[in-house]
């Protein structure tokens, strides 16, 4: 039982293995003109002729290695991480590029191995089946045939005996076709190795991705706590030093002028008043309350009964909230959404908060929808307008600052806004600790 759990386990396979190995063949042929394309333009180099040249070249045969890379992945069922350093500027620079980013000598490396292996192993990966198959079924057709024998692997076949051994010595080949998953497995993990970032690579690309979010998060802060300073010192500070003026002046004229007194006592009330609301404004800005109070479901739905245009809110699984629903004490269908880490939660409102913004006073859009997903590790947030469409995500606007406060949290932003609309936001943030 063994050996049929282990045959049946390959014939499962060898669908799968026999068109990565045929495909390969393909892009193997390929190779062996990409590889002397290269050899010709480095020799070229050597006289100068090539130098402007090469970098172009490189470029040229990417896409042969994009297409390897895809391969192998898909095949491995993981994902290839494309290694490339960006070759930009004049041909000096893409020069320095080219010398100093290991993933063009591994590319290189994977050509010229692709060029001697793929090939075999692709004409293997058809003959052998075919063969198998043809010497353990055919020697039992020699009655049928005239005269009454078939030759095959030195000896003739005109007897069952010699059928029935004939047969047999197809086994070796059978066995020799049930390997093309195994070729097949080998030949993606090599191409895995040789395309995939260099050792250390991804770990350096990690670490400078991490210094540049790291960044541009003290950047955010900074400008957050500026904005919160400018608020108070321009809105709430100047209010309630205007109250103690009011109330100072009301002191001194109490005496001889009571109304006057009164009139300046109910001034200040109002300047204070005021202030009170813009204090609250400013918290809000921080961190709403009701966030803490209610979860990010019920800050989102205030959001959107606040927001100009018509918006509904989302919560997947066909749940959906009316703008201003369940901001109460009482429980309801934004109770059922589940809470994330304050950060998170934080992160997701100021998102959805600039992103109505922006829609307001870009889009010309008639409805807006906000849809929260994602799984227990993972939060997304989508936010979809119907409006003009072509929103870019340039330096200083509030999509570049979406971009950024989900880059703080390991997070990222994806952007579809064509022309005509719709324009589609969609935050992912990481929720694990």
């Amino acid at each position: 039982m063994t050996v049929v759990r282990w045959v049946a386990g390959r014939l499962r396979e060898m669908p799968g293995a026999l068109w990565y190995l045929g495909l390969g063949a393909v892009t193997s042929l390929v190779s062996v003109f990409a590889v002397a394309g290269l050899l010709i333009v480095g020799a070229a180099c050597l006289v100068g002729v090539g130098i402007p040249v090469l970098p172009e070249a490189v470029k040229v045969v990417r896409p042969l290695v994009r297409l390897d890379r895809w391969r192998a992945g898909k095949y491995l069922g993981e994902r290839i991480p494309v290694p490339y350093e960006p070759m930009e500027g004049g041909w000096r620079e893409q020069w320095a590029t080219l010398v100093r980013d290991p993933a063009n000598r591994r590319d290189l490396g994977w050509l010229a191995w692709n060029a001697l292996t793929g090939i075999f192993l692709g004409v293997l990966a058809v003959v052998l089946p075919v063969a198998a198959v043809l010497q353990t079924v055919r020697p039992w057709f020699w009655r049928l045939l005239t005269p009454r024998s078939i030759e095959g692997l030195g000896f003739v076949v005109d007897s069952w005996a010699l059928a029935l051994a004939g047969s047999l010595a197809g086994l070796p080949f059978l066995w020799l076709a049930l390997q093309a998953p195994v070729a097949a497995r080998w030949q993606a993990r090599v191409a895995a190795y040789l395309l995939g970032p260099a050792e250390g690579a991804v770990l350096a690309h990690r670490v400078a991705e991490l210094t540049a979010t790291r960044a541009a998060a003290l950047d955010a802060h900074g400008a957050e706590l500026r904005r919160i300073e400018r608020d108070l010192h321009d809105g709430a500070q100047a209010r309630i030093a205007a109250v103690i003026m009011q109330l100072g002046v009301a002191e001194q004229v109490r005496q001889r002028d009571p109304a006057t007194a009164d009139e300046l006592v109910r001034k200040a009330q109002d300047t204070a008043t005021a202030a009170l609301a813009e204090l609250r404004e400013v918290v809000r800005s921080v961190y709403p309350p009701v966030l803490s109070d209610r979860g990010l479901a019920s800050a989102i739905s205030a959001l959107a009964a606040r927001s100009p245009i018509p918006c509904t809110v989302d919560l997947g699984r066909g749940a959906r909230l009316p703008a201003d629903a369940d901001t109460g004490s009482g429980p309801g269908a934004a109770d059922a959404f589940p809470r994330r880490p304050a950060a998170v939660e934080a992160a997701a409102y100021f998102v959805i908060a600039e992103a109505l913004t922006n829609a307001t006073k870009h889009s010309r859009a008639q409805h807006i929808s906000v849809t929260l997903g994602g799984t227990r590790d993972l939060l997304t947030v989508e936010i979809r307008d119907d409006g003009v469409g072509e929103a870019r995500a340039i330096e200083g606007g509030g999509l570049a600052g979406i971009r950024r406060r989900a880059e703080a949290l390991d997070g990222r932003m994806l952007l579809s806004s064509p022309a005509g609309g719709p324009t589609v936001v969609r935050v992912e943030l990481p929720c694990g600790s």
